[in-house]
């Protein structure tokens, strides 16, 4: 079944385009939802009005990313973890964690959009791939290091 998206959704594509799905997944969520509606000719010509509107707001966005790209990428963030022996962690560093640093730094990021395969467990340096629009991705460094240890008296 054809059905024209009426927002941006990750895995199916843009507003505005058009595309097929099974008819079940489009009767039972899609349409129900708001995302999606059916591509019949006055829907595709409702769409075809709204396209230009549509395509400028994009260009913005993707404008927008870009710099927010630039600011990423010039940054670096410094965890301080507990370690153990071999460097390993006591506990991991996650997406949320990296989104909570983000955020003290005035970036503000949907931690869904850090792409981590798996926590962080170890001390390094890594590097952390951030979607931040289809097409922009930005590259982030990130330091974790031991925290100190207090001295003995």
């Amino acid at each position: 079944m054809k059905v024209i998206l009426q927002r941006d959704w990750e895995d199916l594509g843009l507003e505005g385009d058009i595309i097929e799905v099974a008819r079940g997944y489009a009767r039972n969520y899609l349409i129900p939802k708001g995302i999606a509606v059916e591509a019949i000719p006055p829907n595709i010509k409702a769409f075809e009005q709204k396209k230009k509107k549509i395509e400028a707001r994009r260009a913005r966005e993707k404008e927008q990313a870009l710099k927010l790209k630039d600011k990423i990428e010039e940054m670096e963030i410094v965890l301080k973890r507990k370690a153990g022996e071999e460097d390993k962690l006591y506990g991991s560093v996650t997406n949320m964690d990296i989104a909570l640093e983000l955020e003290k730094a005035g970036i503000s990021i949907d931690r869904k959009k850090i792409l981590l395969d798996k926590p962080i467990k170890s001390l390094g340096e890594f590097t952390v791939p951030i979607k931040l629009y289809p097409e922009v991705v930005a590259n982030l460094k990130l330091k974790i290091l031991p925290e100190e240890k207090e001295e003995q008296k």
